[in-house]
């Protein structure tokens, strides 16, 4: 895939360490399982940007705060990436570790045992309004509204994004921590967005129905364009409260579905950034969850490395 220079994409978000623990079938509760375990750089928000770059993004820049135990290593991936990072680093809180456990049984599901560490201490004193020159879309974290300083930092960039009438995106990251924050809170802290980019399951929590095609529907009144990532059943692309447009998966044999709507969201974006419609973007998405599922971790391959 590669794209035009139209202007550049800025990601704002977290960047962890993922502690990728592969096992086969239910955990044994009391003593070992065995597993194979990788360490490998992510969250959300980097991994967007690093998917974007892969995409053919030619210049996709990623805002995010870690803790000095991990600062230059992260720098390093996100630079080998593709990614231009503004990381802060933090002095107190070490980089946020996610641990990853995935069962390689069918379905590759994963489930997340999250410590934001200094990702969730991201805040307003971090952006600068000068982080948007010469940028086409900002795209914002999920993760950043579930702090107080984040929710903060949202609100400042929106609307210094609108002074110069540079589109936001957001992708709501959890389902989990949507319900904790709670769907009213999610809405009031998102005013002003122009793509919502949900899970399904995160589609129907903010919609209150459990009919994904009905919840994009639904959320496109308020948000122009919805785009709901529904894994191996695709995309559903609604504007404006039109009936949405479903764009198929791409068949793939999962081994770790660990950021595969990061790879999604990122594709798209840059998709976007190339003047691409969104159907279209939506099916770039689709190409690129696929080849993420195929892979360990949440981040595109890179030359000389394996999978």
């Amino acid at each position: 895939m590669t794209s035009g220079r139209n202007g550049a994409l800025l990601v704002v978000g977290d960047v962890v360490t993922d502690v990728v623990a592969r096992h086969r079938g239910p955990l044994a509760a009391g003593t070992d399982t065995a597993a194979v375990v990788r360490t490998l750089p992510g969250g959300a928000g980097a991994n967007v940007a690093c998917w974007a770059a892969h995409a053919g993004c030619a210049d996709v820049r990623l805002l995010g705060r870690v803790g000095a135990d991990a600062a230059a290593w992260h720098e390093q991936e996100l630079v080998a990436a593709g990614v231009r990072p503004r990381l802060v680093v933090d002095p107190q809180a070490a980089t946020g570790t996610v641990i990853c456990l995935v069962d390689t049984g069918a379905a590759a599901e994963r489930t997340f045992l999250t410590d934001s560490g200094a990702s969730a201490r991201l805040c307003p004193a971090d952006w600068s309004d000068t982080l948007l020159d010469g940028v086409a879309r900002l795209h914002l974290s999920g993760y950043l509204l579930f702090s107080e300083p984040g929710r903060a930092l949202v609100r400042g960039a929106v609307a210094a994004a609108h002074a110069r009438g540079v589109p936001v995106s957001l992708d709501p990251a959890s389902a989990g921590f949507l319900t904790a924050l709670g769907v009213d809170r999610f809405v009031e802290s998102t005013r002003g967005l122009a793509v919502l980019l949900p899970s399904r399951d995160e589609a129907c929590l903010l919609a209150g129905v459990p009919d994904p095609v009905e919840a994009a529907a639904g959320l496109s009144r308020a948000v122009p364009m919805v785009v709901v990532k529904a894994g191996a059943e695709g995309a559903l692309v609604a504007r404006r409260g039109a009936v949405p447009v479903r764009v198929p998966a791409v068949p793939a044999a999962p081994r770790d579905t660990t950021g595969a709507g990061d790879a999604f969201t990122g594709a798209f974006l840059a998709a976007l950034v190339a003047g691409n419609a969104p159907e279209e973007a939506a099916a770039w998405g689709c190409r690129a969850g696929a080849e993420a599922v195929a892979r360990v971790g949440g981040r595109p391959p890179r030359p000389g490395r394996g999978n």
